[in-house]
C-alpha cells in the first residue's frame, strides 16, 4: 500500500499540471510547470493583495500621522511593510511550535494507549512531526516574504529574488514530503523486523529488510527525479517515456538479472526452505546461509561457499533435508550360512529388543526387523528404523551406542557376523568328493614332449 501511495504521489507530481508552479521561460515566455507541493502562484497573488493593503494602510495613516510613516528603508521597502513581514515570520514560527507541541502530546497519549487499533496512527504521527515542521517553516517564511517580492522586479519583468524563493520553497516542500514517506517506510521496516523476529520462519527475517530497502530505493529515486525536474525545469515524464525502446533493450540484456530477482520473490513468498536448513540442489549439499536479490548462498559440508542464481533455484528440483520429519536408518546384518535357524531367530529377537522404544522412536514409526533373504555369502536380516527428531549428531551418537550393544549381545550369545567369503572345494576333499568328467575326444594322457 505504501509503495502504491508513493507511486500515485509521484505520478501526480510528474503529470498533473495543476500541481505545478508556473515559471516563465526566459526565451519563449511560456509557463514552465514544475512539481511542487503547494501552488505558490496563489501565495504570490495573496502576497500582492497583502502588499496593496499595506500601501492603502500607509496612505491612510500618512493623512493622520504624517508622511514619515511611508519612509523607505531599503530596496524601496517601507518600514511598515518590513515590520509586517517580520510579524508574519514570527506567526509562522509560533504556528510551527504549536503544531509540534500538539502532535507530540497526541503521540505520547497514543504511546500510552499502545495497541493494534492505533498502530497506524502512531506510525503516522511519529513519521509526520519533523517533516511537517520543515514544511511549515518553508512555506510560512515564503508567505511572510511574499509582500516584498514586488520590490525586486526588473524592468524586463524578471525577478531573481522571487524565483529563488519560489524554487527554495518548492524544493523544501518536496523534501518534506519525501522525508515523511521515508520516515514512514523506516518505521514500517522496524515493525516488519519485529514481526519477522516473532515468527518461526527465517525467510521472514530476510523479507522484512528487503521490503524496506526496496521502498527506500523507490522513494529516493522518485524524489530525486522530482527535485531535479523542479531545479532544471526539464519534464522528466516525456524523457522517461522516450527511453521506452532503450529500456526494452536493457530489459532484454538483463533478462537473467530480472529472472533472478523474480526468483528471489518466489523464494521469499513460496518459502521452499529457511535460513540454516540443509538442502540439496544441483548436486550441491549444504546449509542455506543467505538469500539475496540475485542468488542463494550455501555452505557445503566441506566448508565451501556455493552461490546459486535464484532463477536456477526455483527451476530446479530441490531436496530440503532440513524439513525431513526423521532420519531413516536402513541396514543389513548378515549371518554365516552355517548359523542354525534357532540362532537366526535369536538374532532377530535381540535386535527387536534393543531397538524397541529407542530414544528417537516416534509412536507412528516403530522399528522393523526381519530375516528376509539369502545373500551370496550370508543370511540377511534387514533393520529399518526412524530417528526423531532429525538431529544428525544426536542420531550419530545414538547409532554408535546401539551398534556397540548389538555387537556385545551377539558376542554373548555366540552369534557371528558374516563377511564376504567364498568356499573352494578341492578334488581330494574326503568330506565333499568331486567327480571329474573328461571332455569328448580326450584320452586323459599327457601330451607328448619333444
Amino acid at each position: 500500500m505504501i509503495c502504491l501511495s508513493v507511486l500515485l504521489v509521484a505520478s501526480a507530481l510528474l503529470a498533473a499540471p495543476a500541481a505545478g508552479t508556473p515559471v516563465a521561460d526566459a526565451e519563449t515566455g511560456e509557463e514552465d510547470r514544475r512539481p511542487s507541493v503547494v501552488q505558490t502562484e496563489k501565495i504570490d497573488a495573496a502576497g500582492e493583495r497583502l502588499g496593496a493593503g499595506i500601501e492603502q494602510l500607509e496612505s491612510l495613516a500618512a493623512r493622520h500621522l504624517g508622511k514619515w510613516i511611508k519612509a523607505r528603508i531599503i530596496f524601496d521597502i517601507s518600514w511598515l511593510r518590513l515590520l509586517t513581514c517580520l510579524v508574519m515570520i514570527f506567526v509562522a514560527v509560533f504556528v510551527e511550535r504549536i503544531l509540534r507541541w500538539i502532535l507530540r502530546r497526541r503521540q505520547i497519549r497514543l504511546e500510552d494507549e499502545a495497541g493494534p487499533d492505533n498502530l497506524w496512527a502512531r506510525l503516522l504521527l511519529k513519521a509526520l512531526i519533523r517533516p511537517l515542521s520543515l514544511f511549515v517553516w518553508v512555506y510560512g517564511i515564503y508567505i511572510a516574504l511574499s509582500p516584498l517580492f514586488i520590490h525586486f522586479d526588473r524592468p524586463d519583468g524578471a525577478n531573481l529574488v522571487h524565483l529563488v524563493a519560489q524554487r527554495t520553497a518548492d524544493i523544501g516542500g518536496l523534501f518534506a514530503l519525501f522525508w515523511f514517506l521515508l520516515n514512514l517506510v523506516r518505521l514500517l521496516d522496524e515493525r516488519l523486523r519485529r514481526w519477522a523476529a516473532a515468527t518461526e520462519s527465517t525467510i521472514d527475517d530476510m523479507l522484512a529488510p528487503l521490503v524496506g530497502k526496496t521502498l527506500r530505493i523507490f522513494i529516493g529515486a522518485i524524489g530525486t527525479v522530482v527535485i531535479l525536474q523542479n531545479l532544471t525545469g526539464v519534464q522528466i515524464g516525456p524523457l522517461l517515456a522516450s527511453l521506452g525502446i532503450g529500456g526494452l533493450a536493457v530489459a532484454l540484456a538483463a533478462k537473467d538479472t530480472i529472472g533472478n530477482f523474480f526468483g528471489t520473490l518466489t523464494i521469499l513468498f513460496d518459502k521452499p526452505f529457511q535460513i540454516g536448513e540443509r538442502i540439496v540442489i544441483e548436486g550441491q549439499d549444504g546449509t542455506v546461509e543467505a538469500v539475496g536479490f540475485r542468488s542463494t548462498r550455501l555452505r557445503t559440508l566441506t566448508g565451501n561457499l556455493v552461490t546459486i542464481p535464484n532463477e536456477k533455484v526455483v527451476n530446479s528440483v530441490l531436496e530440503n533435508i532440513g524439513k525431513r520429519p526423521n532420519i531413516r536408518w536402513l541396514t543389513h546384518i548378515g549371518l554365516p550360512y552355517d548359523t542354525p535357524p534357532e540362532k537366526v531367530e535369536q538374532a532377530v529377537a535381540i535386535l527387536r529388543e534393543l531397538l524397541e522404544n529407542h530414544e528417537g522412536m516416534h509412536p507412528d514409526w516403530p522399528p522393523r526387523v526381519y530375516f528376509n533373504g539369502f545373500n551370496d555369502w550370508s543370511l540377511n536380516i534387514t533393520v529399518v528404523l526412524w530417528y526423531h527428531p532429525p538431529d544428525w549428531w544426536a542420531y550419530q551418537a545414538w547409532l554408535q551406542q546401539t551398534c556397540l550393544q548389538i555387537m556385545r549381545r551377539f558376542a554373548a550369545e555366540g552369534i557371528e557376523f558374516a563377511f564376504p567369503s567364498q568356499t573352494v572345494y578341492l578334488a581330494g576333499d574326503d568330506r565333499r568328493q568331486v567327480t571329474l568328467k573328461m571332455l569328448a575326444g580326450t584320452t586323459g594322457q599327457a601330451p607328448p614332449t619333444a
